[in-house]
C-alpha cells in the first residue's frame, strides 16, 4: 500500500545543504560588495525598530528629570555658571594662542589646521552582531554621514562610521579587534599602531624595540596618518609596559580615554574636504612637497659667505646676504671683524 505522506530528504542532508549555501554566501560576500545594497536598504527598515525601542528610555528619562529635586538643579546651576566663567576666561587666552599658532605656521611654510564642522549624535542600540564592538547612532546619509567618518566623544575617540543607512549609522569602536588607529604619543611624539583587543581590554600597541621610549601614563593622541582621524585628538593612555625578552621587544597597552561601555551622546567630525578620508592624488601631493622644499632650500643651504664672516667687504653690515629680521628690531654691524656681524638691539 502507498504511504499517504510521502518522505522527503533526511534531517542530515538538509543541514549538509543549508551549511553548503552559508558558505557560499559567507565568502560571496568577503569577496564582492553585492550585499551591501541588501544591506544597507535593511538597516534602513530596520531602523524605526531602533527609535521605538529607545522611547521607553526616553521617556523614563523624562519623568526621572521631572522628578529632580528643585535644590540640586540650582546647585548644578550654580557649579555650571562657574564652570562656564573659566572657560569662557580660558578662551580668551586661547584667541591669542591661536594667532600666535597661525603666525608660527605661517613662518614655517605649514598650511593652517582649520576648526572641523561637528555634529552630535546619540547612541540608540548596540551592535546586533556579537563578535563586533559596534554601535548604532541615529545619525544617517539624510545628516551627511559617510562610511569612515570619525567619531569622539567628550573624553576621546571612539570609532569610526562602518555602515550608513538613511537614518541610522554603524559605529566600530577603536577596542574591536579589527580596528587599528595610527597614533604618537604626546610627550615625544613616537608614532605607532593601535589595535583593539576587545572592550572588556586595554587597546594592544605595536610590538616596539625594547628600548623605545613610552611609560606608563603617557597619553596618546591621533597621528593625523591614513587620512581618517584628525590631528591631536586624545586616544588613551599607556597602562602598562613590559620588555618581553625572548622576542627582544616591548609590550604595551593603553586604556581608552572614552568610556566605551558607556556611551550616550557622541560627535560625528567633518573636515575642511567635502570628504576627508579621499586622499590627494599624487601629482597633487609631489607637487606641494616640490614646492615645501624649494622654499626651504634657502634654510637648509646655508650661503657661503655667511660661513666665513671676514670675507664680507667692509662696512657691508651683513645685509647683502639676503638675511631678514623677523621680529626683533637689528642693528648695523660693527667695524670690527672679530664680533658678530648681526647683534640684537636691547636698548
Amino acid at each position: 500500500m502507498k504511504p499517504i505522506f510521502s518522505r522527503g530528504p533526511s534531517l542530515q542532508l538538509r543541514l549538509f545543504f543549508a551549511v553548503v549555501i552559508a558558505i557560499i554566501l559567507v565568502l560571496v560576500d568577503s569577496r564582492f560588495d553585492f550585499f551591501n545594497k541588501i544591506r544597507s536598504h535593511m538597516d534602513t527598515a530596520v531602523s524605526p525598530f531602533y527609535f521605538l525601542a529607545n522611547g521607553p528610555r526616553q521617556f523614563l528619562d523624562g519623568i526621572s528629570d521631572s522628578l529632580t529635586a528643585r535644590k540640586h538643579l540650582e546647585l548644578e546651576n550654580y557649579s555650571l555658571r562657574n564652570e562656564l566663567q573659566l572657560k569662557d576666561s580660558k578662551l580668551l587666552l586661547l584667541g591669542q594662542l591661536k594667532h600666535e599658532n597661525a603666525r608660527l605656521r605661517e613662518l614655517l611654510g605649514s598650511p593652517l589646521r582649520r576648526d572641523e564642522h561637528m555634529m552630535v549624535t546619540q547612541v540608540i542600540a548596540r551592535g546586533l552582531d556579537p563578535y563586533r564592538d559596534q554601535i548604532v547612532i541615529d545619525k544617517g546619509a539624510k545628516d551627511g554621514v559617510y562610511e569612515g567618518q570619525p567619531v569622539i566623544s567628550d573624553r576621546g575617540v571612539v570609532g569610526q562610521v562602518v555602515s550608513v543607512s538613511q537614518l541610522s549609522s554603524r559605529v566600530l569602536l577603536i577596542c574591536d579587534p579589527i580596528h587599528a588607529l595610527p597614533v604618537q604619543v604626546l610627550r615625544n611624539d613616537i608614532r605607532v599602531i593601535a589595535g583593539g583587543t576587545g572592550c572588556t581590554d586595554d587597546l594592544h600597541l605595536e610590538p616596539l624595540p625594547s628600548d623605545t621610549d613610552i611609560r606608563v601614563g603617557d597619553v596618546l593622541v591621533t597621528s593625523g596618518l591614513g587620512g581618517r582621524f584628525p590631528e591631536g585628538y586624545p586616544v588613551a593612555v599607556v597602562s602598562s609596559v613590559r620588555i618581553d625578552n625572548q622576542r627582544a621587544h616591548t609590550v604595551i597597552h593603553a586604556r581608552p580615554l572614552a568610556e566605551l561601555r558607556r556611551l550616550r551622546y557622541l560627535l560625528l567630525l567633518w573636515g575642511a574636504d567635502n570628504n576627508p578620508s579621499e586622499p590627494l592624488p599624487p601629482s597633487e601631493v609631489y607637487r606641494a612637497a616640490n614646492e615645501r622644499m624649494m622654499q626651504m632650500l634657502p634654510q637648509v643651504l646655508p650661503n657661503p659667505a655667511d660661513e666665513n664672516p671676514h670675507s664680507l667687504p667692509e662696512g657691508s653690515g651683513g645685509e647683502g646676504n639676503g638675511n631678514k629680521p623677523v621680529t626683533k628690531q637689528l642693528s648695523p654691524a660693527p667695524p670690527s671683524g672679530n664680533k658678530p656681524l648681526v647683534t640684537e638691539n636691547r636698548r
